[in-house]
């Protein structure tokens, strides 16, 4: 499937089933909000990383339209709906503030097998607990997709949208999966470095050694 979007770029990546937040306050993109609410069309956020607006982004539906201020700036909540690719972008839109692209959808798999989730999930909250957060992911373990858990294990924004392009379950799990492998390892020595530090200068209860 093909076709004509409105574009809101975003230095932020998107992923399907996200739910975001906006304050919307520029002329063009009021007009484009205002326009998708009142006929329930949704709208595309490319990525933009490095100041580069990219090839993929998300289309989002408005959940929400949470307040409108005297100056015309408005709050909204939206949803993740699918992944698209950009083939063209129209800079200039007949009567339109905003600019808009054509686009396709790529298929999209999901099926991933549940060990694959249950691992990667205790890794996630074996990464929390070092780093001492707490998260609700407000779904059982079982229905986690990778991109309820992408924002969630500290990549940067430009490995967020190194996920995005990728349109298995499995790829995108084993993506987070060598992440985590690569980053718990150093953060669980940093931890124990850190109690070496503390106990430095304490009375030390130890056992002697037996020659």
């Amino acid at each position: 499937m093909t076709n004509f979007i409105p574009i809101f770029p975003l230095s932020l990546v998107v992923y399907p089933g996200e739910a975001l937040n906006l304050h919307i306050f520029e002329p063009r993109y009021k007009q484009l909000i205002a326009e998708c609410y009142r006929e329930k069309k949704p709208f595309g956020i490319p990525a933009v990383v490095n100041d580069k607006m990219q090839e993929f982004g998300t289309l989002v539906e408005i959940t929400e339209l949470t307040a409108v201020h005297d100056n015309g700036e408005m709050d909204i909540k939206t949803r993740g709906d699918r992944v698209f690719r950009i083939l063209e972008v129209i800079k200039e839109v007949p009567d339109k503030l905003y600019c808009g692209a054509i686009v396709n959808y790529p298929r999209n798999f999901h099926s991933i097998k549940p060990d694959v989730v249950e691992k990667l999930v205790t890794a996630i909250r074996e990464l929390h607990k070092l780093l001492q957060v707490s998260k609700d992911f407000k779904k059982s373990d079982e229905e986690l997709t990778s991109y309820d858990l992408a924002h969630h294990v500290g990549l940067s924004i430009e490995e967020e949208y190194e996920l995005l392009p990728l349109m298995e379950e499995r790829q995108r799990m084993e993506y987070l999966r060598r992440h985590l492998a690569k980053g718990l390892p150093a953060l669980a020595e940093m931890e124990a470095l850190k109690e070496r530090i503390k106990m430095n200068g304490h009375f030390k209860n130890l056992s002697g050694f037996h020659l």
